[in-house]
């Protein structure tokens, strides 16, 4: 597949949004479509929360898929998403985390989410935010405290050239998850998967599940060993790490 060259705005307020709406108003937007902005009033992530976005400081950007041949396959895009601006981190000497089921971390702190939404049946918009520029001080002041490139190797990057690299590497991932699903994805999530084989919950409300974070199903669905040995598969939820009996890490 390729991508459009990237429509920059000045400001938007959130790039999944916009596309969903232009979408709506019947624009015939193509496959590889991308939305950048460099800045984001109303950036959306997971379960309705925000994603703080400064002129300079981040990337935000989303783009659109059509032909989606296999609805199961959609959990997985995200986690494709995720090992190509991995890929492109490690470039920067930088060693990235996976955490399911769509986000990137570095020393546990969260650089990178990830968010798809489906647009009728055969469309899927997926929203990125990275941080690139953000200093210490805004990093700290985010709960849970997230890192940037910035903090972590003291460059400070060009935003319009950190998406073109990225596109490029997102292409050959995002086209082996459409050929292949998360089969095509599983080695290399595995080899950065944050909270593997350890004791973690997933979901909150009434309802979580503890135990052992064994692995992945063939569709990306998390597998969890409960404290009575049953493997369940977790296709939706946060996921906290638990240390001992007392202490849970939200990351």
């Amino acid at each position: 597949m390729k991508f459009s060259k990237p429509e920059w705005h000045a400001q938007l307020s959130s790039t999944n949004t916009v596309i969903s709406q232009r979408l709506r108003e019947g624009e015939p937007l193509p496959d590889g479509f991308v939305l950048a902005a460099h800045e984001q009033t109303a950036g959306r992530g997971r379960l309705g929360r925000s994603w703080q976005s400064k002129v300079g400081h981040n990337l935000t950007f989303s783009f659109l898929l059509h032909r989606i041949n296999d609805l199961s396959q959609m959990m997985s895009l995200p986690m494709a998403v995720a090992i190509a601006v991995a890929v492109i981190m490690e470039q920067y000497s930088v060693e990235v985390q996976t955490k399911w089921p769509n986000d990137l971390l570095i020393k546990k702190r969260k650089i990178c989410g990830i968010l798809s939404e489906r647009f009728q049946m055969d469309a899927i918009v997926v929203g990125v935010g990275i941080n690139v520029n953000m200093c210490r001080e805004d990093a700290d002041q985010i709960d849970p405290p997230a890192t940037s490139l910035l903090i972590e190797t003291g460059q400070r990057l060009i935003i319009e050239e950190l998406l073109a690299r990225l596109l490029t590497t997102m292409e050959v991932w995002v086209q082996r998850w459409r050929k292949a699903g998360f089969s095509a994805l599983r080695s290399a999530w595995i080899e950065r998967c944050f909270n593997l084989g350890e004791y973690i919950q997933v979901g909150d409300g009434d309802n979580p599940k503890m135990g052992i974070l064994v692995g992945f199903g063939d569709e990306g669905q998390l597998l969890l060993r409960e404290d009575d040995g049953r493997q369940v598969e977790i296709w939706a939820g946060d996921l906290i790490t638990q240390t001992n009996t007392n202490d849970l890490i939200v990351t």
